[in-house]
């Protein structure tokens, strides 16, 4: 049977950090926590438990992973983060796979949690993840704050695993303002730095085309109101994201005073 590391990140994240550790000690021959300096009880959490438990200073989402990784010890490792637990089902999903011998990389729907409310529906659900994967095969990339694994050899054999990754992202609406404020300064700046630009007729559309697509072609009315809030949030997000790349732009063009 082929040994499975268990890689998370984490950062203030005594609220989840338990129930992602318990979602998985049943599968996981190793599991390797890196810490960005938490100042709560993430790392007494992780100590009651038979952990690897190391710190790095934050520098990147993609950063951290590829940090992670390269710290797990055995070939194949399930990359997740600290608000993020498996469900029964995908615990014996991945459980089948280990007694059968792993091949290639696995990716998962990834179900999340709004304010206590299971979404869908709304752009949110199916959100599929490939978060199992030789650990030599590849390594994490991507645009921050959206990482993804990318494989050296782009033939890698890439099957789907049965359940869901049950991901508790936001427990007030509050939260999830504060992480599209914050987000949306990653994605700008990104955005930037690669010499994109951002005119009037995409300020205005994108985000109105986002809320339209998601609430309605994506069904998100009938996650309720917190689908609602979720189709809304989501389109104000790509109007910071644009609006602040406009910002960004104009400081460029300031003129600098020796």
């Amino acid at each position: 049977m082929d040994k499975l590391s268990v890689s998370i990140i984490s950062f203030n994240e005594e609220k989840n950090i338990r129930r992602c550790l318990e979602s998985v000690k049943t599968i996981a021959d190793e599991i390797v926590v890196v810490d960005s300096f938490s100042t709560d009880k993430t790392e007494a959490i992780c100590r009651e438990f038979d952990v690897s438990f190391s710190k790095h200073p934050f520098e990147g989402y993609i950063e951290q992973k590829n940090v992670a990784l390269k710290a797990c010890r055995h070939n194949f490792v399930l990359s997740l983060d600290a608000d993020e637990a498996l469900s029964e089902e995908l615990c014996n999903s991945i459980l089948d796979e280990k007694k059968r011998g792993f091949k290639g990389g696995y990716s998962m729907n990834r179900l999340t949690n709004f304010c206590g409310s299971w979404i869908r529906h709304s752009g949110w659900y199916p959100d599929r993840k490939l978060r199992l994967f030789e650990k030599t095969s590849g390594e994490w990339g991507g645009k921050n704050p959206h990482d993804k694994f990318l494989f050296f050899d782009k033939n890698t054999v890439l099957s789907h695993l049965k359940g869901d990754l049950l991901h508790y992202s936001y427990y007030t609406i509050e939260q999830h303002i504060a992480q599209i404020n914050k987000f949306s300064t990653i994605k700008a700046e990104g955005e930037f730095e690669r010499g994109k630009k951002c005119y009037w007729i995409r300020l205005w559309l994108s985000p109105t085309f986002k809320f339209f697509r998601n609430y309605f072609f994506k069904l998100g009315f009938l996650d309720g109101f917190h689908g609602y809030v979720i189709c809304r949030n989501s389109a104000h997000a790509t109007f910071l994201k644009y609006s602040k790349l406009r910002e960004l732009w104009k400081q460029y063009k300031q003129p600098k005073n020796d």
